[in-house]
């Protein structure tokens, strides 16, 4: 099977959306011009999980999807048409919440050191782990409840047994009160305030447990069911969730890629940071696509609108959103987190930082050292090849800066020269305090145009450059042809649509200052910062038509809930404050009904055909654009998803096989038809002409005239031969709509080009006005024959 020429992705549950039924949808997808379908995690998860990352047994396929036999006749069904299967692995951790869920995790608490799986998780089993050298399970109310523990005896072996939580006993060892059986455990159950974690857990996640991938073992035996679908012909790639919290993502790589075999595509979640180079000699075909999508919403933005949406988010705040601004807050939200929530983390490095140094140096000045180096890194973690000096460059600015820290910068350094424990962790640690710090908190308390807060993004840079944005897809196009591309995914804090709406907001800045100094006129929001991020949200999701349903009230009500928390200005999740959250709830209700809905409305409805000409945009530009392009399921239509597990919700498919064989429906209509036409058309193209995409060629198509900067274009061709391919897309349009297009025009390359989309043909040089006429974006072809130029019109 070769390499993908567009993947789609499908989100598997349970309850909703089992292995059959992606079976019954891969006609749905063969005739859309799919050519793989991606599945999340199909491994046996948690009982009930809606994701599938905290998987419990990697060692078989979900009953719960339909087990193994299930997902056998889902490749079956998808190879039989010439399609293929991606499948989504999970190897950084697993879910022990319920330990009774996961053998391997139970059999660890239950005998300790003497399990035949205690190498398997990333245990910490030091004397001065704070534990007396057992597992510490931070899941106690308080210190105090410990009293309200019991044994369980209903079963075959007794439990012990907190609320509705139980745990293993080790033979023997049941007699007594319940705190006396509790203290001969090799584990001990301790207060979550505590800050106390035996284990290393995916980012601050108490119920995800780290595993040993750099142990040969560990790897075979979780890679077990993996490697049966290599040796059965099941699987032709594999996306790899989150190999950055691994000890050695490198080495992991090369070992996975061994097992799967060099012709199955390989891509990772591996976040870059913007500029950051992915290391090629890695062996995988790219990343998830973050990078990309930052480049494709980024070219939709108006840069002029920077000024006054800062003075806007200024003026409501307090604050100024600049590059400074959130540069100095990331790094003291990085520190909170380093000293808050992974805390644990932190002094387990420092711990070991002290052992590997050689150096007699209290505790405390070494976490001091190592929370500031976390804070001021600029990667997820620095140990790739293209990264090399970056700890020296950050420990050296830190030295001059703060000459306080030198004894902990001194064991620090020491203990990374050493080149052992301390630097792995130390990598690991770098990770899940960027993710946490700003992903999930610095994301969701920026204001200024919050379209712009995605994974893989950088707010403080206020769009790209149509040269920037070509010179990233050349780039793309000859180092990282295969890599996966995206507009949206499970992890997106917004949909591509509501992404490409707010984005408008770029275009009219004084307009939308104007709009949100009369409705807070009307209805004052409890908090302005929290305000003027919602206020950008629900603009993004409100309907053009203005009614507001339950659902969507009620979506918008969990969104703000968890927006507010992950925030942590006001509220959050250990602590949270009902009287504040009350408040915004109330303040939303008095929104989404009478005077300032209609207003809302009435903006919407001016400003939905630019978001709609953007979202448009964006697409093309993905599908027919450098690397793999992923369809995130559902996005064939218009899609209004703010973050999980909003964009988790089932999918109509019902209504998009409609689209199928509808050729009723109006190009331009709130259905979605025109978005469904630009992603079957590209897909289709892409699946047709292979070699003009997948190590295609790649050059910028510019305008000339009075309005150029608002076309966007570029040519892809085989290496071997002319561009046949040409994707053309109008750029703020709002700003267009009041001067017009003028004499603007496109000079196409020798030959008659077809609007695959509109089914006209052009050559030589054609009139922006008239390319753009039915729809701002153009997907051109070059004709190959005459056999092929049938009832055209020459424009």
């Amino acid at each position: 099977m070769p390499i993908p020429s567009s993947t789609y992705r499908l989100q598997l549950r349970g309850d909703q959306f089992t292995l059959d039924d992606a079976r019954d949808i891969v006609d749905y997808l063969d005739d859309l011009g799919v050519t793989h379908a991606y599945l999340s995690p199909i491994l046996s998860a948690t009982e009930g999980s809606t994701h599938g990352y905290d998987v419990v047994d990697p060692t078989t396929v979900s009953a719960a999807l339909g087990g193994r036999e299930a997902f056998e006749a889902l490749a079956a069904e998808l190879h039989s048409r010439g399609m293929g299967v991606i499948v989504d692995i999970v190897p950084n951790h697993v879910g022990v919440d319920d330990p009774r869920q996961n053998a391997w995790w139970w059999d660890v608490l239950g005998k300790g050191r003497l399990s035949e799986y205690a190498d398997f998780f990333d245990i910490d089993w030091a004397p001065d782990n704070g534990a007396d050298g057992k597992i510490a399970l931070p899941v106690l109310g308080s210190d105090e409840d410990s009293k309200e523990l019991t044994v369980d005896r209903s079963g075959e072996k007794p439990l012990l047994a907190y609320y509705e939580h139980r745990f293993p006993i080790a033979d023997g060892t049941d007699s007594g009160d319940p705190e006396s059986v509790h203290a001969r455990q090799a584990y001990r159950l301790v207060s979550w305030k505590a800050g106390l974690v035996g284990y290393r857990r995916f980012f601050s996640v108490n119920g995800l447990a780290g595993l040993r991938q750099e142990d040969l073992d560990v790897f075979t035996r979780s890679h077990s069911q993996v490697a049966s679908w290599m040796t059965d012909g099941l699987v032709d790639g594999l996306r790899v969730d989150h190999p950055d919290g691994l000890a050695d993502p490198a080495t992991y790589l090369i070992e996975l890629r061994e097992l799967i075999g060099q012709d199955r595509w390989l891509v990772i979640e591996k976040i870059l940071a913007r500029g950051e180079p992915l290391d090629e000699s890695l062996p995988v075909d790219g990343t998830t696509g973050y990078d990309a999508l930052a480049d494709l919403g980024g070219v939709f933005i108006d840069a002029s609108g920077a000024d006054g949406l800062l003075e806007l988010s200024k003026a409501r705040t307090g604050t100024s959103d600049d590059a400074s601004w959130l540069h100095s807050t990331e790094e003291a939200l990085k520190t909170s987190v380093a000293r808050g929530d992974l805390a644990p983390e932190v002094r387990r490095l420092a711990r070991c930082v002290i052992r590997e140094s050689g150096t007699d140096v209290d505790l405390e000045p070494v976490v001091d050292a190592i929370v500031a180096v976390v804070a001021s890194m600029p990667y997820y973690r620095s140990d790739y090849a293209p990264l090399a000096g970056t700890i020296g460059r950050v420990i050296g600015t830190l030295a001059e800066e703060q000459s306080g820290l030198g004894v902990g910068i001194d064991a620090l350094t020491a203990a990374l020269i050493s080149d052992g424990e301390s630097a792995v962790r130390f990598e690991q640690v770098c990770g899940a305090v960027t993710a946490k710090g700003v992903e999930d908190c610095l994301f969701y308390r920026a204001t200024r145009l919050v379209s712009l807060q995605e994974v893989g993004g950088d707010p403080g840079a206020f769009g790209v450059s149509p040269a920037a944005f070509h010179l990233a897809n050349a780039d793309r196009a000859v180092r990282w042809p295969a890599a996966m591309t995206t507009l949206s995914t499970h992890d997106t804090k917004r949909g591509e649509d509501v992404r490409a709406r707010i984005g408008v907001l770029s275009q009219t800045p004084q307009l939308w200052a104007r709009c949100i100094a009369d409705w807070e006129l009307l209805a004052p929001s409890p908090d302005g910062a929290s305000g003027l991020f919602l206020w950008q949200n629900l603009f993004g999701v409100w309907p053009a038509d203005g009614r507001i349903d339950e659902e969507l009230r009620s979506r918008v009500h969990a969104y703000a809930e968890k927006a507010l928390r992950e925030a942590g200005l006001r509220t959050n999740w250990s602590e949270p404050d009902e009287a504040f959250e009350k408040s915004v709830h109330a303040w939303l209700d008095s929104i989404l009904q009478g005077t300032i809905a209609d207003s809302v409305t009435m903006l919407v409805a001016r400003l939905d055909p630019h978001g709609r000409s953007d979202s448009l945009g964006q697409k093309l530009l993905h599908l027919v654009g450098p690397g793999v392009p992923d369809v995130y399921q559902g996005t064939e239509l218009w899609e209004d998803s703010l973050v999980d597990p909003d964009n988790r919700r089932p999918v109509d498919y019902t209504v998009r096989r409609q689209r199928l064989s509808d050729t009723s429906v109006p190009l331009v209509d709130v259905t979605g038809a025109a978005k469904f036409r630009v992603v079957r058309a590209a897909l289709r193209l892409r699946r047709d002409r292979p070699d003009s995409f997948v190590g295609g060629t790649y050059a910028p198509v510019n305008a000339t005239g009075s309005a150029s900067t608002h076309v966007i274009g570029f040519a892809r061709g085989p290496v071997t031969g002319n561009p046949d391919v040409i994707a053309l897309a109008t750029r703020h349009s709002l700003t267009l709509a009041s001067q017009g297009w003028g004499s603007t025009s496109v000079v196409l390359p020798e030959g008659r080009w077809r609007d695959r989309l509109t089914d006209t043909v052009y050559s030589g040089d054609i009139q922006a006005d008239t390319v753009f006429a039915a729809l701002p974006v153009a997907l051109l072809v070059r004709e190959v024959s005459e056999g092929d130029i049938l009832g055209e019109h020459d424009a």
